[in-house]
């Protein structure tokens, strides 16, 4: 087979690359690594993250997309160049055609950019299609109100679907990356001390939590004290992770309320009987689906696999994409 169909998952945190008939063929993070004189790239994904924030003055680990888009355009390209090597999407034979999974709500000009990114690495063709709507798992085809939350690495998508198409939708620039932060911030006032964004991702992973007293672990951080400037460690507990992460999910609830607010009552109807399906990395993290839950006043569900359902999806788009390339 000559012509190969492939689904990318261009995540802020991560890329999945799904391939039509053998299903996801790469996860790997979204960084890479480049020599900052000669802007030459020494790694990229697992490798490339492994650096992040250990690299000498010479070695730059970036990490070329924000807030789901591309934040820095031919390190996008030499990424995504690489991974499609990787998986043997391009060969002599063949240049692929190329589904791209973005947020909701970018503009054009950014959705040019990611087409263009991709166009450059040989594909074929290139499609373009929203991530709630391929993320859910669910069959949005049909006149009923389905809603998901996809909180990813630097968006949270929130959307209302039905028909096979969005009614309603919301993209905000929190998600995980922000929790990252936020949980630095707050280590760095509480304890004056300083981490790096990967030892909060772990504290976050280890022993985060989002919904008060769902969890109750402590866990040892090392990092440069800031009154000394010498290493130094102090015991964090789940309850103070959530006092850090409680801004930005309550920004996140707040959205959501205002995308519940603007629906059709039928669809509202329908999604109190079904729930609200919670995809994404961020969706991992502990209680997220209770403070929704008891928030709203609505069932919330975590997907099967939130972290590879957007991936997923695109496989099944890239049965039907005789329908993307009729828009």
């Amino acid at each position: 087979m000559f012509n190969k169909d492939i689904g990318i998952d261009l995540g802020t945190a991560n890329v999945l690359i799904y391939i039509k008939g053998q299903g996801i063929v790469l996860n790997e993070p979204s960084v890479v690594a480049i020599d900052a004189e000669t802007k030459k790239p020494l790694a990229v994904g697992t490798e490339a993250h492994e650096m992040l924030g250990r690299t000498p003055g010479k070695v730059k680990a970036i990490k070329p997309m924000k807030d789901g888009v591309i934040a820095d355009y031919d390190t996008t390209e030499v990424m995504l160049n690489y991974f499609i090597k990787k998986v043997n999407g391009k060969s002599f034979f063949s240049r692929p055609r190329i589904l791209i999974c973005c947020p909701s709500n970018i503009t054009q000009v950014e959705k040019n950019a990611i087409k263009e990114a991709a166009e450059r690495t040989g594909a074929k063709k290139v499609f373009l299609d929203e991530e709630p709507k391929v993320g859910a798992g669910m069959d949005i085809s049909k006149p009923s109100g389905n809603m998901v939350i996809d909180i990813g690495g630097g968006t949270t998508d929130i959307a209302i679907l039905s028909l096979g198409g969005i009614v309603n939708s919301a993209s905000i620039r929190i998600a995980g990356n922000a929790f990252d932060n936020d949980i630095v911030k707050y280590i760095k006032d509480k304890y004056k001390l300083l981490v790096g964004e990967r030892t909060a991702e772990d504290i976050k992973i280890t022993i985060g939590t989002v919904f008060p007293g769902s969890r109750n672990e402590k866990m040892e951080v090392r990092g440069r004290d800031l009154v000394t400037g010498l290493p130094h460690t102090i015991t964090l507990t789940s309850d103070e992770i959530e006092e850090a992460l409680r801004e930005s999910v309550y920004t996140i609830i707040h959205a959501v309320k205002g995308i519940l607010e603007q629906t059709p009552p039928e669809l509202s109807a329908d999604i109190i009987d079904k729930g609200i399906v919670l995809t994404g990395g961020g969706a991992l993290v502990d209680g997220f689906s209770q403070v929704l839950s008891q928030e709203l006043k609505v069932p919330v569900f975590t997907a099967e696999s939130p972290l590879t359902c957007v991936a997923e999806g695109t496989g099944i788009l890239l049965d039907n994409l005789y329908m993307l390339e009729r828009q």
